[in-house]
């Protein structure tokens, strides 16, 4: 038996940062209070009932942490902007006292003892750590893994949560935490987020580093970002996360690219004049253009450009990239960097149990991964397709800025997603769908933002949202215009397998 009712009568089911504070800066709600109803949530709701599955494990030290940020506020007041805050993270970052497994039996018993740089921010903002969520094993695909099984959506328990984030996307929805943080390298938070109802956002490359994070330096393309139920949830949480780190030198090139607050800068009329031109062109991986399901999709972007319109927004539809999809259809991976990566990643924490990607692929373990794993992995393109990407990301980021500039666009908006939740069934089973019309020309430029939010539901009443896609280091704008199609729309629906 769980005792839903804790000890206090805060309603914990989509509430907010601001909530959470107010409740405990008047007495009516403690952080230990708070910790001990999420993970009453999680076992009512995620282990057992709907076993939604996206907690792949629990911090033992989170109501110790909760007592100490309850004595701190007791003793003089806050520690910073996120205090008392639970959240989940990724189970491909490291946070000291939790193992990273990477939802996979190669990793089940590996335990780095150490934080991530993006926890050690978080933690001194006085955010609690709660747990890791779920993702698609080793960072690949939906939210499927050889050491947890699938995580289910929560709107639709036989489909897929999406993914990689899928676990982050799932639980923040589910309200297993007030906010999640995921990792994208292709649209592994904007697809989970839309998929589960929530915000979410890729941050432009630089901004957030990636340092204890498997798949960070040197490569480029993946990123941290913030998943909430709320658009303000999302900027306050970023607003912990960016800065300059050396030892992740890409975020280099963010530095002086922030705003001292993308939280403070937030107007809910932020549309009000803003030319947003739409990209209708079918981009998404393995679309369908021709589907009842993409069909679906489309109904419910029409009616959410109409929505923009009537926040103010200047509707400029449609807009062309020129050769876009030509270009998109360039992406290729970097092996070296990859293999760097991975063993920087390995020789920073402890216990690693592979030194190197060689390794891993060599172990019989790697056989029992789940498909998209051995696909991906296998998959090795050439140096000579390498450089043929570089020069397709530098052509598309110049003809992506030049046709903002030709129709003097403040933004982009595209579908988040190009079709409906897929079942996992068809996603652990040929014919293995993974990913379905997700759309990446983010994470093919890297260095542009990209901010999704809920815009309803389909006739099948399915989640679907609309993208905000802007110039380098725009994020502030795009973070803004999310909120004020947010504050205007108010779509965000509490799923009812965890009422």
């Amino acid at each position: 038996f769980i005792d839903m009712s804790s000890s206090s009568t805060f309603d914990v089911v989509d509430t907010t940062i601001a909530d959470i504070h107010a409740a405990y800066q008047d007495g009516s709600l403690t952080a230990r209070q708070l910790v001990q109803m999420y993970l009453d949530w999680i076992e009512a709701y995620d282990k057992n009932g709907p076993q939604i599955n996206s907690v792949i494990s629990i911090n033992p030290n989170a109501l110790d942490d909760a007592d100490r940020l309850d004595k701190a506020l007791a003793d003089g007041g806050m520690v910073g902007p996120l205090h008392g805050i639970p959240l989940l993270m990724k189970d491909q970052a490291d946070v000291d006292g939790m193992p990273t497994t990477m939802g996979s039996v190669l990793f089940k018993d590996h335990n780095p003892g150490r934080d991530c740089t993006i926890a050690t921010k978080l933690k001194e903002s006085g955010a609690i750590f709660i747990g890791k969520a779920t993702l698609g094993e080793m960072g690949a695909g939906d939210a499927h893994g050889s050491l947890y099984g699938s995580t289910r959506n929560v709107y639709d328990l036989e489909r897929t949560a999406g993914g990689s984030s899928g676990g982050s996307g799932a639980a923040v929805s589910a309200n297993f935490a007030t906010v999640c943080i995921g990792q994208e390298g292709f649209a592994s938070i904007r697809r989970p987020s839309i998929w589960n109802g929530v915000a979410g956002m890729r941050p432009t490359a630089g901004l957030v580093s990636r340092h204890g994070v498997y798949a960070g330096w040197p490569m480029t393309n993946g990123a941290l970002g913030p998943m909430s139920r709320t658009v303000t949830d999302m900027a306050k949480t970023l607003d912990c996360m960016v800065g300059y780190d050396a030892a992740d030198p890409v975020t280099a090139r963010g530095v002086g690219k922030a705003p001292e607050s993308y939280a403070d800068l937030l107007d809910k009329d932020a549309l009000k004049g803003k030319r947003i031109g739409i990209m209708r062109t079918p981009m998404g991986h393995r679309t369908e253009p021709e589907s009842d399901d993409f069909a679906k999709i489309t109904a419910l972007f029409d009616r959410a450009v109409g929505e923009l319109a009537d926040a103010g927004a200047v509707i400029v539809d449609p807009v062309e990239i020129p050769g876009m999809n030509d270009l998109l259809d360039k992406r290729a991976r970097n092996n070296t960097e990859e293999n760097q990566s991975f063993a920087d990643y390995a020789a920073g924490g402890a216990n690693t149990p592979f030194k190197t990607r060689a390794e891993i692929m060599a172990s019989p373990l790697f056989q029992e991964t789940v498909h998209g794993v051995r696909t991906r992995w296998k998959n090795e393109d050439t140096s000579k397709e390498f450089g043929e990407y570089l020069h397709a990301r530098d052509m598309l980021m110049t003809r992506f800025l030049a046709t903002m500039a030709d129709y003097n666009l403040d933004a982009f908006v595209h579908k988040a997603v190009e079709h409906q939740p897929t079942l996992i069934k068809d996603g652990i089973n040929p014919p293995h769908i993974d990913q379905w019309g997700a759309p990446h020309i983010n994470t093919f430029l890297i260095f542009v933002p990209s901010v999704v939010v809920p815009a309803g539901f389909t006739t099948d009443n399915l989640p679907g949202g609309i993208t905000f896609l802007g110039r380098p280091y725009d994020d502030a704008n795009m973070i803004n215009f999310a909120y004020a199609y947010e504050q205007a729309t108010h779509h965000r629906k509490i799923p009812d397998c965890a009422p």
